[in-house]
């Protein structure tokens, strides 16, 4: 790079002339520790596997050989299918929720037509051409995916400057993976993008990268993952590659070929700069194919009862005086508040010191917030003051567990107070270690911990913002660089930091959240996401986030209100409020000193108004999270879920983007666009009610429903039984009444408190009756337990219905 693009690069990481020239300092000796750790490649070599010279089959599958690689090929119990060449298995791997699956013995590998091989299970017939070509298939014979025979790309690594050793020989070669899909397929996940939810032809990138704030064609953001699902006629499909390398994934759906009299493939390309080629692939209808997800990789954390209300964050100046004023305001306006999380001072300047900048007495003013029901939740950086004589540092850097370069040198990062060094949470050592570290930031009367900068950021002034290349990690004792490190450092700082709080408070449930991540992170936590730009395009990269974390199988997720580049209008801001609602994590910000109105009551009495009754809304409506968040734990289920998640067939529902299923019973439709007042609404098969109006809407089909400033349009599923809290804040069922002769259903999972008890889950069956009227049954007999309203629709499918009490 010469002088002139150096400029051009440069990045402003912050104010002050000791922030840029440590940004200065740290982008330089990044680059001269990749000249010296990193090895320098030959000419390529490009290979295919070549003809199928034989198979060995096996429980499960077998092994498929060809001229120049082999082929892995394993059904599971579960029915999830794996996929590795050149002898990769499915450990070790960072995505996997302990030992790999076990093989199903029904399932063996067989001999197909034209020399190629066939398994057959339950759920997908599997065919492997000659060439290293993989079919699936559904059992009834529709194709699901072609991936064509791989390619790889091979270069002997000359010995790097310095005499480096270690982990380029086990790097491999880069490879790329092209498939083909039906022309009807549509794309999702990839770990949640901004362009989404369903992923637009174009290339994503697979690093995790602390970009913000972020627009909708920001790419890659923090939390990236090679998770791809794809929903056809044929059937949904999620195919990941365990592999946590740099790389890119390609895909154009069959909506870009017509024009020209027929619909083309759709088509993906994944390309890994290095890494094994291994795959998993869960194949069914969406509920199924989340629920194989969930066995593979774990099931989600379920979060503490407050962590499912409101939640603040303050940024800015961490002082007792401002924590004090943010909970007095949300007091004084009848804002209901669970948890407040501090910023800066609290994450950066305290060392186990028991005392924060500006905090004389955070104990004494948790225990007072906690007792007023607020919980106070600590940032948390991995950066590591690297300055001798500081607690934290002197202990690790004497057990050795700091991310070190090529030379055995601990990597030195850029920090806007110093410089600092990283953790090696790929080293159980330092997992243990961290995790203990905790036990300050409990005594200070924290309640739960964010993470942030985990990507890891590493502020420098051009590059990217995040550790050498070269840097050396553990990887669980076999040895590695940051090439394959990156991606997996939020997820193993989420593990230290989720087993840490539960040996410390093994009676409550740790609150994790990460801003980083990658797949199996929903084991420890949620996400924050990425930080949005301010403005109507970050609020319509809310949903497509949340949605896209979701089918990934993190469903407890959700950005902040408002974004971040700017203050937003007063419309803005209350459509914002309004849609996070609705969302899993639900957590509005401010920023200290910045100009402008921040906090809801700032915007003017209106704007108040309508903040206040969507958080009391998002009160009423506890006991249905709650009862979500267990059916996530126990299913893989996400709490919002895209509105084809029980009609994949519907081709409409596919493409539809600006609304979501809150579980099976609420559909939302957020409003996304300035001064919309009504707008249309596509809906899934059934009969659906306008909750704010009553009026009854037939799908599928387009309605229009209005959509005035105080509230977005919630439509409720005819026959559902939703838990919502009632006027004595215990849990009641709201009953829509189905058609005469129907039935319906609801679920409740009663609040297991801050511990770990597994409360059973208490179905009811809503029936209409011949004469109008409904009845309300617990399945299994007995009474119903809980009082039961029957909302009135405007226009019912039969006469009156009566209300249903206990028992009824």
């Amino acid at each position: 790079m010469d002088g002139r693009g150096l400029v051009r690069s440069v990045t402003v990481v912050g104010s002050g002339q000791g922030v840029r020239a440590r940004a200065l300092r740290a982008a330089w000796r990044r680059r001269r520790a990749d000249v010296v750790g990193l090895p320098r490649q030959r000419a390529e070599r490009a290979r295919t596997p070549g003809e199928a010279a034989g198979a060995e089959p096996g429980p499960g599958g077998g092994r498929v050989r060809f001229a120049r690689s082999v082929l892995e090929v394993r059904v599971t119990v579960g029915g999830a299918v794996f996929l590795g060449w050149d002898g990769a298995l499915p450990e070790p791997s960072y995505a996997l929720a302990g030992a790999g699956p076990e093989a199903d013995p029904r399932a063996r590998l067989e001999p197909d037509k034209d020399g190629g091989w066939r398994v057959v299970s339950e759920r997908m017939l599997l065919t492997v051409s000659r060439r290293g070509a993989v079919e699936m298939r559904t059992p009834g014979g529709a194709l699901l995916r072609r991936d064509q025979p791989p390619r790889w790309w091979e270069g002997a690594a000359e010995g790097a400057a310095g005499g480096a050793e270690g982990p380029e020989a086990g790097a491999g070669p880069r490879w790329m993976q092209r498939s083909q899909l039906p022309p009807d397929a549509r794309f999702f996940g990839l770990g949640g993008r901004a362009v989404g939810p369903r992923l637009r032809a174009g290339t994503y990138r697979l690093w995790n990268t602390a970009a913000g704030p972020v627009g909708p064609g920001g790419d890659p953001l923090s939390v990236t993952m090679p998770v791809l699902v794809s929903v056809a006629d044929a059937g949904t499909l999620l195919v990941f590659h365990d592999n946590s390398w740099d790389g890119s994934v390609t895909v154009r759906d069959g909506a870009e070929g017509r024009g020209s009299g027929h619909d083309r493939p759709a088509r993906c390309e994944v390309r890994m700069s290095g890494g094994p080629m291994r795959y998993w692939v869960v194949a069914g209808a969406p509920s199924r194919v989340l629920h194989g997800w969930a066995a593979l990789t774990g099931a989600p954390a379920v979060p503490p009862r407050w962590a499912l209300g409101h939640q603040h964050l303050h940024r800015g100046a961490d002082a007792e005086s401002e924590v004090r004023r943010v909970v007095d305001g949300h007091r004084e306006h009848g804002l209901p508040l669970s948890a407040l999380h501090l910023d800066s001072a609290c994450r950066r300047d305290t060392d186990r010191t028991g005392e924060a900048a500006g905090f004389p007495a955070l104990p004494r003013l948790a225990g007072r917030l906690r007792e007023a029901g607020v919980r106070l939740v600590s940032g948390v950086e991995p950066g590591v003051r690297a300055e001798p004589g500081r607690p934290v540092y002197d202990s690790g850097s004497a057990a050795d567990l700091f991310v070190r370069d090529a030379r055995e040198r601990p990597v030195l990062g850029g920090g806007t107070r110093g410089d600092v060094v990283f953790p090696d949470f790929t080293d159980r050592r330092a997992r243990k270690w961290w995790g203990a570290l905790y036990a300050e930031r409990l005594e200070l009367g924290f309640a739960g911990v964010w993470h942030t900068g985990d990507e890891p950021l590493s502020l420098c002034a051009f590059g990217d913002r995040t550790l050498p290349r070269s840097a050396r990690h553990a990887l669980e004792g076999r040895g590695g660089d940051h090439r394959e490190g990156h991606n997996v450092y939020a997820l193993t700082m989420a593990e230290a930091g989720y087993a840490g709080l539960r040996e410390l408070r093994p009676g409550e449930r740790p609150f994790v959240l990460s801003r980083a991540g990658w797949a199996g992170m929903q084991r420890y936590g949620g996400s924050s996401g990425a930080e949005l730009e301010t403005g109507w395009a970050g609020l319509r990269s809310t949903l497509s986030l949340v949605l896209g974390l979701g089918l990934c199988g993190v469903p407890y997720a959700g950005p902040d209100v408002g974004g971040r580049s700017g203050r937003p209008s007063a419309e803005l801001y209350l459509r914002w409020l309004q849609l996070a609602a609705y969302l899993p994590l639900f957590r509005t910000h401010t920023r200290a000193h910045a100009p402008g109105p921040g906090a809801p009551w700032e915007f003017g009495e209106e704007v108040l108004e309508h903040v206040r009754a969507a958080l009391a809304e998002r009160e009423r409506l506890l006991p249905y999270l709650m009862t979500l968040a267990q059916l996530a734990h126990r299913t893989g289920a996400p709490y919002v879920r895209p509105v084809w998640w029980q009609h994949p067939r519907d081709r409409a529902l596919r493409d539809c983007e600006d609304a979501f299923l809150l579980g099976d019973a609420l559909l939302v439709a957020p409003v996304l666009e300035p001064g919309v007042r009504s707008r249309p609404v596509r809906l899934p098969a059934g009969r659906w009610y306008d909750t704010r109006t009553g009026h009854g809407h037939q799908g599928p089909a387009t309605v229009r429903v209005a959509a005035p400033l105080g509230r977005l349009p919630v439509l409720a599923r005819a026959g559902s039984a939703v838990p919502v809290r009632g006027a004595d804040r215990q849990p009641e069922l709201e009953v829509w009444p189905p058609a005469p002769g129907r039935t319906g259903g609801g679920l409740l999972i009663p609040d297991p408190g801050e511990g770990w008890e597994r409360p059973a889950a208490e179905r009811f069956t809503v029936r209409g009756a011949d004469d109008g009227s409904v009845v309300v049954e617990r399945d299994g007999g007995g009474a119903v337990g809980y009082r039961v309203r029957v909302r009135q629709p405007v226009d019912p499918p039969a006469r009156r219905d009566r209300t249903a009490g206990p028992g009824h």
